[in-house]
């Protein structure tokens, strides 16, 4: 079965990336669907010579944003990409039969993601597999902001493309620290809003086990210099995620304590 296609994207002060993106899309998508955060930078204008709709809408949340793209699309049949991201061209080549002849509910990829300039192909960075090209009436975005991911009903049916989705990230380390803080911050939210709680021995260890599986068990030693890098980061970031949890849990305990005694 042939099928129409429309790529969403989400963007937020994407002028370096958003050209690459639509570029790699435009002979693919039968309509192409940009929501973008209130961009201060050149995006829209960049984004508006690919003739695509382009959305304003307020940044609720990774997976609130992008469910929200979804619903302004005029095809069931969804690609979703960051702005940051495009196909390969094998990919490409790979959606282009999937589109002439739509068998399952959904199709999942690899992400290759480059990092200050190198493919990352291990570090628990690769194989990064992605679903990202589904029938939505099967599935919506969900997880736990920022990683967000596509839940799809039971029973829906799933196919993997060959060809990678190619992700460039950050371009310098301090960018990556950048992220990692903030991330970290949202990572926390999401789990006190769920009730989550931690401890002293998860602060501790859940980093030591991170960058151990990232450098060894992971073979990041086998990406050089940069593996070293991110599993440092990673460890680092899962120490922040833990500790502002910790730091939340402990504010929210103090707040219910003053409202039971009636302090202000």
């Amino acid at each position: 079965m042939q099928v129409k296609l429309t790529v969403t994207i989400i963007t937020y002060n994407e002028e370096h990336n958003i050209e690459n993106c639509l570029e790699s899309v435009k002979n693919i998508a039968d309509e192409i669907i940009v929501v973008d955060s209130f961009s201060t930078d050149n995006t829209e204008n960049i984004a508006k010579k690919y003739k695509v709709r382009f959305i304003k809408n307020k940044f609720e949340g990774h997976i609130e944003q992008k469910n929200f793209a979804i619903q302004q699309a005029k095809y069931n049949h969804v690609l979703s990409l960051d702005a940051d991201e495009i196909l390969s061209k094998q990919l490409f080549d790979e959606i282009v039969k999937v589109k002439n002849n739509w068998e399952f509910d959904a199709y999942y990829f690899n992400r290759l993601t480059n990092f200050c300039g190198k493919w990352i192909k291990h570090s628990g960075w690769y194989p990064d597999k992605k679903l990202r090209l589904w029938d939505t009436t099967k599935g919506e975005w969900g997880g736990v902001n920022p990683h967000d991911c596509v839940i799809c009903k039971a029973n829906t049916t799933k196919q993997y493309l060959k060809g990678d989705l190619l992700h460039y990230s950050f371009s310098t380390i301090y960018q990556h620290i950048e992220q990692i803080n903030k991330f970290s911050e949202i990572k926390a939210v999401g789990l006190h809003k769920k009730g989550k709680k931690t401890n002293i021995f998860q602060i501790i260890f859940s980093p030591i086990l991170k960058f151990l599986k990232s450098y060894f068990l992971q073979f990041g030693f086998l990406d050089g210099f940069y593996g070293f890098v991110i599993a440092i980061n990673s460890a680092h970031s899962n120490f922040l995620k833990y500790t502002k949890l910790k730091a939340k849990s402990k504010t929210y305990k103090k707040c219910n304590s003053k409202l039971q005694f009636g302090e202000t």
